[in-house]
């Protein structure tokens, strides 16, 4: 016999709880046995005494508690951990999604074809209630863009339904930092780092809207997409990693441009006008990096990461005076001198950053 783990995070959830783990038990066969692990995310409402209850009254049921309130992600952590089950899957306390459908997700873990399996909301062509436009578009979108970062082919990463091999979840859950809705695009990314093999299975789905108590929203969706850039795009493709750098470094060459012309227009000296502009836009760079591309010190300390910068600065420093008085020599307008040394810049400063300051190792991928 096999035991599948279902994690329940709760948060308010008192007038669902019991009618959702009434569901989750009807499915408990011969062959699988059921773990529940509720994790109370310091609910305001009686949610809480309900789980105490059906832990008094039903076998296998697990309650955690956190003291103030900390997020579905965070949530999930505690369960994660804290599951015994050969399989570890996750379960909404909202009734929007159908228990019956684990039945079908966990054959080709029992099959030993897959390690991890979601449950897509968008395979199967079937009868479903129709609301929100932008919210399923915000879900596509994230996952479209999740793919592109991590070279996944899935149709749902925002699904709540994901199941895991317990050593494959107990492994990425110490790495896991996001304790609300970020978690979706966050355990992805890991899977795809991690190399597991991954099915999809279809399953229904039965949405609420905000006054039945959804509680996504907007700038979750604007979470979910810095997580899979700040997450995953240090090992994504390396043609969508120089997609997003192209994106750091218009930023940081509109910086460049904007603040050498301020300063030429304003009667400094071409020399302290291209060193002050280009140091500032390295900084935008620096930081840009940092925040979405290049998140990890992976190859040097501290003090050699700083060091190995500050030659990167001095090298593509050298070749921006150098190109921006070389174009302006031979006849080439300020502005377009600039902008041409500034995309040589782009170019230079991505590969340097990649192979020299930011160099990923094997223990630190």
């Amino acid at each position: 016999m096999k035991t599948l783990s279902l994690v329940i995070p709760v948060y308010n959830e008192e007038s669902t709880l019991k009618d959702i783990v009434r569901e989750v038990l009807k499915i408990q066969t011969d062959e699988i046995q059921l773990e529940l692990v509720l994790v109370d995310d310091c609910s305001s409402d009686n949610s809480y005494n309900i789980a105490l209850q059906l832990a008094e009254e039903i076998p296998n049921v697990k309650v955690f508690k956190h003291e103030k309130n900390m997020g579905k992600g965070a949530a999930l952590r505690t369960g994660f951990i804290s599951a015994t089950g050969d399989y570890i899957g996750i379960q909404d306390a909202d009734m929007e999604y159908d228990p019956k459908d684990y039945l079908k997700m966990i054959k080709p873990l029992l099959e030993d074809k897959a390690d991890v399996v979601y449950g897509s909301r968008y395979l199967k062509p079937d009868t479903r209630r129709i609301l929100y436009f932008w919210h399923t578009f915000m879900n596509k979108g994230l996952t479209l863009l999740t793919n592109m970062y991590t070279n996944l082919d899935i149709t749902d990463m925002e699904t709540c339904y994901k199941l895991f091999k317990r050593e494959v979840i107990q492994t990425i859950a110490p790495k896991l930092k996001e304790n609300r809705f970020g978690f979706e695009p966050e355990v992805t990314v890991y899977v795809a780092q991690g190399k597991y093999r991954v099915y999809e299975c279809a399953i229904s789905y039965n949405p609420r809207t905000f006054e039945e108590g959804k509680k996504i929203g907007a700038k979750d969706g604007l979470r979910a997409l810095y997580c899979i850039l700040h997450y995953g795009a240090h090992t994504a493709p390396i043609p969508m990693q120089f997609l997003l750098y192209l994106f750091i470094g218009g930023v940081s060459a509109i910086a460049n441009i904007l603040i050498f012309m301020s300063l030429i227009n304003s009667g400094v000296i071409l020399l302290y006008s291209v060193g002050i502009s280009f140091f500032i836009s390295a900084m935008i760079n620096y930081f840009l990096c940092i925040l979405l591309l290049f998140r990890h010190k992976a190859h040097w300390s501290a003090f050699g990461e700083i060091m190995s910068y500050i030659l990167t600065l001095i090298i593509m420093g050298s070749v921006d005076y150098g190109c921006t008085y070389g174009l302006i020599a031979i006849g080439l307008s300020s502005f377009w001198a600039k902008a041409i040394s500034s995309v040589v810049g782009v170019i230079g400063n991505f590969l340097l950053r990649k192979y020299f300051v930011f160099l990923e190792t094997g223990r630190n991928k």
